[in-house]
């Protein structure tokens, strides 16, 4: 290899090992921004997390939410009785089962502002970044970040197992 393919493989490996640390620190950030939202509406991390699985994949069965999450049906079982006390999520019989014992739980809409707003810090820092990349590059990034969400879900995937 010559010494401009060797140069541009350490630039690479560098640039890569950035792009491993970087996604660290955001993923750091974005716990942390969480952890102070789930302070201010009185929710536990682990809350805020099936609240946002909820309301992004539900309605869910209990047992579909435990699994979504990583989480014991008995710990899952906590976690929706504060949510439904806290007024974020309902439970509901679902007409579909043959077991009339069944529920779906589904976010409560209507308390979207009150997320929305702590949120809002956030999403407008984000508007402002996409603002500096064209459409191309947008669409990279996603991309990027899919295919790095996939990785984690693999990864993931992968522990639970073993």
């Amino acid at each position: 290899m010559s010494s401009v393919g060797s140069a541009d493989a350490r630039r690479r490996r560098r640039t890569a090992t950035r792009i491993k640390d970087e996604l660290r620190e955001l993923s750091n950030q974005l716990a942390l921004l969480n952890h102070h939202v789930g302070v201010r509406l009185s929710l536990r991390d682990v809350d805020l997390d099936c609240l946002d699985l909820i309301a992004r994949h539900g309605p869910l069965s209990p047992g579909a939410l435990a699994r979504r999450a990583g989480l014991h049906p008995a710990t899952v079982t906590g976690i929706l009785d504060r949510l439904e006390r806290g007024g974020w999520i309902v439970r509901e019989r679902d007409p579909d089962a043959s077991d009339r014992r069944s529920v779906t739980v589904r976010a409560r809409r209507e308390r979207n502002g009150e997320l929305f707003g702590l949120y809002a810090g956030m999403n407008t820092a984000m508007d402002d970044i996409c603002a500096g990349y064209d459409e191309a590059q947008l669409e990279v990034i996603a991309d990027f970040l899919h295919r790095a969400g996939e990785a984690g879900r693999r990864a993931t995937d992968e522990l639970a197992e073993g």
